[in-house]
Formats: structure tokens, C-alpha cells, sequence
């Protein structure tokens, strides 16, 4: 997989039947600068099941009983986020924190709010075409290629790592810092995408892509029957590694998948 633009601007997609969906880039483990953040919006889309924020609620239970103890438990069971939470505590930045900062972030000001729809975009192991394409990924992981592709983990995460710190956008908003914390969730993302082939990311991101339009029409529907405005913003955090591949499976995405809020 080649290394991604990594910018930090947010990219707008329009919907010709009203609205908008604004993909909002963040970097995985860190809380952003607050030049950085999306201020306007008027629903939630997360790239998590419903499993997936229990989870995440769960894990900031035990961080306020106990902080730092996912990150602890993340580093002692190694692999490649192991490697970017180490990358993370080196530099300073606001992190390494888990569960992951914004979406929490997020989801609680929507929740608080009690005004601001929330969809998960990730569908449920109980939907079949899921099921499915979960079974595809693990017959994937399997293949004698992907084992071999763990050989050297370490050196091609560093590698990867230094290609991406070319890849970084300049800002007046971000430092040096921040930067460097850019190429190393770049190169993580890149190493969890390895065990995927071209055709599992292309349905993967095809099904995301109308689950955030089916979010967006659910999201205008109830605003033109409560106001008579289809002007809304569907707000959609993704590390910023994604940003660029999910805006295009967005763009060319023709199928709008119905969905509920949480």
C-alpha cells in the first residue's frame, strides 16, 4: 500500500439532495489541538459497531478507575500498535490515550447534547454480508503470504514510518511534533491494511461509503420533517491516514444503504 497524503484539513463531500458530509482526519491515540477540530455539525457517523462503542465506553470506565492501563496492556501484548504507542510516548503530544480521544470525545458531546444523532457505520457480525466478508478477510490472513509479511514487522514499520514523514501537509496549525506523530499512525494504518487485498478494501470501503450516505439521508429526512431544512452536516472522524481513500469511496459511491441512529 502506498503512503497516503496526510493532511489536516477536512474534505467536504455535498449531496445533491441536501446536506453534507464532512470527513474529518485525527490521529489515532491523541487528543487534537483544538485549531484542528470540526465546530458545526449536527450528526455523528463512527466508524464502529454498535459492540464497537460498548467497548470503547467500557475501556473509558477503566481508564478513569485506573489511568493509563489500556495503554499499559496494549504495550505488553506488543504487535504494530504497540510500536505506534511507543512512537507516541516519545514525543509530545497529547497522548498515547485509549480508548481513542475524539471519537470518545465526540460521541459524548453528541450524547450530552441530547440533540445530535449518532449512526455506526461499521455493521454488526450479525448482518450477513459482514459475516462474509469478515470469513473472506480471515481465509485472507491465513494465506502463506500474509504469515511471511510478519517476518520484519519492526523494520517495515520504520520504514514505512519515514516515507510517510514525507507525506505530511504543512500547516500553521500543527507542529513538529504532531508531525511525527502523523508518520507513525500513517505507518501503523499501512500495517493493519497489509492483511487486506485489494478487493476486500474495495467492499470494505464500497459498504462504509453507503452506510455514511444512508446516515445523511436518515439525518436530512428528520430535518425536513422537523424544519423544512435539508441543510444538515454529517460529521465523519477518520484517522487521518483514511481520509483521501474514504472522500473517494464516497464520491463514486451510488447506493444508499438505510440506517438508524444508535
Amino acid at each position: 500500500m502506498e503512503v497516503p497524503r496526510l493532511r489536516w484539513e477536512y474534505l467536504t463531500y455535498e449531496d445533491p439532495n441536501g446536506g453534507k458530509i464532512v470527513i474529518w482526519p485525527h490521529l489515532p491515540c491523541i487528543l487534537m489541538p483544538n485549531s484542528l477540530r470540526v465546530r458545526k455539525w449536527d450528526g455523528l457517523a463512527l466508524l464502529y459497531s454498535r459492540d464497537d462503542i460498548a467497548i470503547l465506553k467500557e475501556e473509558e470506565k477503566d481508564e478513569i478507575k485506573s489511568p493509563g492501563i489500556n495503554v499499559q496492556a496494549v504495550l505488553a501484548s506488543g504487535g504494530t500498535m504497540g510500536l505506534l504507542l511507543t512512537d507516541i510516548q516519545a514525543l509530545e503530544v497529547n497522548g498515547p490515550n485509549i480508548p481513542d480521544p475524539e471519537p470518545i470525545r465526540l460521541l459524548r458531546h453528541a450524547e450530552n447534547s441530547g440533540q445530535k444523532p449518532v449512526y455506526t457505520i461499521i455493521p454488526e457480525i450479525t448482518d450477513k454480508e459482514w459475516e462474509e466478508w469478515y470469513s473472506k478477510c480471515a481465509d485472507n490472513q491465513v494465506k502463506i503470504i500474509n504469515l511471511l509479511k510478519i517476518i520484519n514487522k519492526s523494520r517495515r514499520y520504520s520504514k514505512n514510518r519515514l516515507n510517510a514523514s514525507k507525506m505530511v501537509e504543512k500547516s500553521e496549525k500543527i507542529n513538529a511534533e504532531i508531525g511525527a506523530a502523523a508518520a507513525s499512525c500513517a505507518s501503523w494504518w499501512i500495517e493493519e491494511q497489509r492483511t487486506l487485498n485489494e478487493d476486500l478494501i474495495i467492499e470494505r470501503d464500497e459498504r462504509y461509503a453507503a452506510r455514511i450516505k444512508g446516515a445523511l439521508k436518515d439525518l436530512r429526512n428528520r430535518r425536513l420533517d422537523e424544519s423544512g431544512s435539508s441543510d444538515v452536516i454529517l460529521l465523519v472522524p477518520v484517522h487521518q491516514a483514511y481520509l483521501e481513500q474514504l472522500y473517494d469511496a464516497i464520491t463514486k459511491c451510488t447506493i444508499i444503504e438505510k440506517m438508524e441512529r444508535v
